[in-house]
């Protein structure tokens, strides 16, 4: 029995027996997400303090108390033993806090210019815009619409075995536990990596653990939609082996998941990438076909999207639909539906969803995204929807907008623009571009890591006029946050922040 049928009144609890459990230091992968918080399920009514510094080479201790499943659990989504209001109002104070600081860190920035006596009358204890209450998912089990497995020991020593990280590399201690267990994974996804363990154990080929020392089968990506389409990715190590052997090898895979006992999986795509390096991109290494459908589509606001095997796509549909709404809402408020008119700038757009959301109430939407395949789905998804009022531009959104922005100023007198970063937050170039544009009048930011290096974006933004950083332009005024719950089970999800001047 899985936890996505476990009663959500009894607390989501695992189906096996639960100790009180004592703080665990745990650390496992999910996609490109990964956490290693010190999480205690004592802590609920407080977010989890930094984790403390640890001696070089020194191993982290496992609570033997807990099964490897609650540690796994407690790993990947932190918050499991918490009811979901609950989960929200943690969220909404973590988000409270970071805007606080944020609000503390600006004042203190532009007051740097005032007189003692004026610094004094300034309140840091309250925020100075609004933070509307949490918008929460419509789904918060088996959410996921995109996993990814990886291959190592396991608690009985198998080599051999498909789940998620428990320990660290670095601590010499990891343990790969199957997910059965967690319960924002659907069930598609983990009976595919059931399979995928279950071939790679009949397999002659050994796994590839650690690149230098061998091996050869790696991880495997699952994506589904709503529909159960499901596609598979399998990654492998070609080492020195011939293309005829590894030839054979992929028949032997489209054998087992097409007409072998993984056809219970019911893929409608396969995919296999040979790489001698952790992760690379379709145009360093193309992703091969090996049976059916290049591509499944998902729907969200209406529109249908197309998803290549490494597209961007929101982990979560249902959420992201309230995170899509909620930007186009706070870009372009709808006005009796007849009011249609202006510039949209989507940066890192990936495959063109949010701009082709908000392509009817503009007259010209245009993206820049890096990856040159997710411009190609951008494209195809504006054709395949009848959108013939977006264009996308692949490139390094800090070459490519400062030579648009002139020409966009001289056809507009107000740009909107939304930008969705990774982790890592707007280059420099591009917040100095924004800034320094006096047509640029409405800008959302949406963040899944406010706290990170997006702080260093929103502050450029807010900060007065500072020539030495060449910020000359007005700054912006942070007007209103919202957050949106993407991620139920676990501490995180993106911040919607609009900013006007």
């Amino acid at each position: 029995m899985s936890l996505s049928v476990v009663s959500l009144a009894a607390g989501l609890s695992l189906k096996i027996a639960i100790r009180q459990p004592t703080r665990t230091v745990v650390k496992a992968y999910l996609c490109n997400y990964s956490t290693n918080k010190v999480i205690s399920s004592t802590d609920h009514g407080t977010w989890p303090r930094k984790k403390t510094s640890r001696k070089k080479n020194q191993k982290l201790k496992f609570n033997e108390h807990l099964s490897w499943e609650e540690r796994l659990a407690d790993a990947v989504t932190p918050l499991w033993r918490l009811n979901y209001n609950e989960q929200l109002e943690l969220k909404q104070r973590k988000q409270k806090d970071i805007l606080l600081q944020l609000s503390d860190q600006i004042s203190m920035k532009n007051s740097s210019q005032l007189t003692s006596a004026s610094h004094s009358t300034i309140d840091n204890s309250k925020l100075r815009f609004p933070l509307l209450p949490i918008k929460a998912s419509p789904a918060i089990v088996g959410y996921r619409n995109k996993s990814n497995f990886s291959v190592n020991r396991g608690v009985d020593g198998n080599p051999k075995t498909v789940g998620f990280y428990v320990g660290t590399g670095k601590a010499g201690n990891i343990i790969c536990v199957n997910g059965d267990n967690l319960i924002n994974m659907p069930e598609k996804h983990l009976l595919v990596a059931r399979c995928y363990q279950d071939f790679i154990r009949l397999s002659s080929l050994e796994p590839c653990l650690l690149f230098h020392t061998g091996g050869h089968w790696r991880d495997i990506t699952v994506r589904t939609n709503t529909k159960g389409h499901t596609m598979a990715i399998v990654y492998f190590h070609p080492q020195s082996l011939t293309p005829e052997e590894i030839d054979f090898h992929k028949s032997a895979l489209v054998e087992y998941f097409i007409r072998g006992p993984g056809v219970v999986c019911q893929l409608i795509s396969l995919y296999f990438q040979e790489s001698s390096v952790t992760r690379c991109s379709h145009e360093e290494s193309p992703y091969q076909v090996l049976h059916g459908c290049p591509h499944i589509y998902e729907e969200v606001l209406g529109f249908k999207f197309r998803i290549s095997a490494d597209a961007f796509f929101q982990v979560n549909q249902g959420a992201a639909e309230v995170l899509y709404h909620t930007v186009r809402e706070m870009c372009l408020p709808d006005r009796g539906r007849r009011e249609r008119g202006g510039i949209l700038l989507d940066l890192c757009c990936g495959t063109g969803a949010i701009g082709i959301a908000m392509s009817p109430r503009v007259d010209r939407v245009i993206g820049i995204e890096l990856i040159e395949q997710a411009v190609e789905d951008a494209r195809h998804n504006a054709a395949l929807n009848g959108v013939f009022n977006c264009e996308f531009l692949q490139g390094k959104a800090e070459v490519v907008l400062p030579q648009l922005i002139p020409e966009l100023s001289s056809i507009s007198r107000e740009l909107t623009v939304v930008v969705n970063p990774a982790r890592s937050g707007l280059h420099y170039r591009v917040v100095r571009a924004l800034r320094n544009t006096p047509s640029v009048r409405r800008l959302v930011y949406i963040s899944c890591k406010p706290e990170g290096e997006a702080m260093r974006n929103f502050k450029e933004l807010c900060c007065s006029p500072d020539p030495q950083k060449k910020l000359i332009g007005e700054e912006f005024s942070l007007r209103v946050a919202v957050p949106v719950d993407m991620f139920p089970q676990t501490p995180h999800c993106e911040l919607v922040l609009l900013f006007e001047r």
